[in-house]
């Protein structure tokens, strides 16, 4: 049977290492009977990302950094050190490669529809409020 330390007043055991740690050192838990979680944020931390791999795309952590990265180590979409976020299709869920934060919320914030991202791109280079001639006093705005 486990042996825990006993817990001071204003602290809380880690179940992760047994650990006491202070409740600074905590995630808040609404749930719990004290507020807190049961594991501390540095543990929450190191066991979160292998977890969230392999929940939501059926990969280790190693499977991870086998994926190509685009350009030896940065973003294949613009040139940023260290991509870390997993990008994969939200329709079929087929992972596409590894991308940097920024870039991998972008495509889901576009919900992948390259359409959409043309017109953010013809937006961006300000080609959406150029209207085209097409005749004496008749313009065109681009769709």
């Amino acid at each position: 049977m486990l042996k825990y330390p006993p817990v001071p007043t204003g602290s809380k055991l880690c179940r992760s290492y047994g650990e006491v740690k202070s409740f600074g050192e905590c995630h808040r838990n609404a749930a719990a009977s004290d507020g807190l979680s049961t594991r501390c944020k540095k543990c929450r931390t190191i066991d979160g990302r292998p977890g969230h791999l392999e929940r939501t795309h059926g990969m280790a952590v190693e499977q991870r950094r086998s994926l190509p990265d685009g350009r030896f180590g940065r973003c294949p979409i613009r040139p940023r050190p260290v991509p870390e976020h997993v990008d994969h299709d939200h329709g079929t869920g087929r992972v596409r490669g590894v991308l940097c934060f920024s870039c991998n919320a972008a495509l889901g914030q576009f919900r992948d529809r390259p359409d959409v991202m043309r017109r953010a791109a013809a937006y961006v280079e300000g080609n959406v409020w150029k209207p085209k001639f097409v005749a004496p006093g008749v313009y065109l705005l681009p769709s």
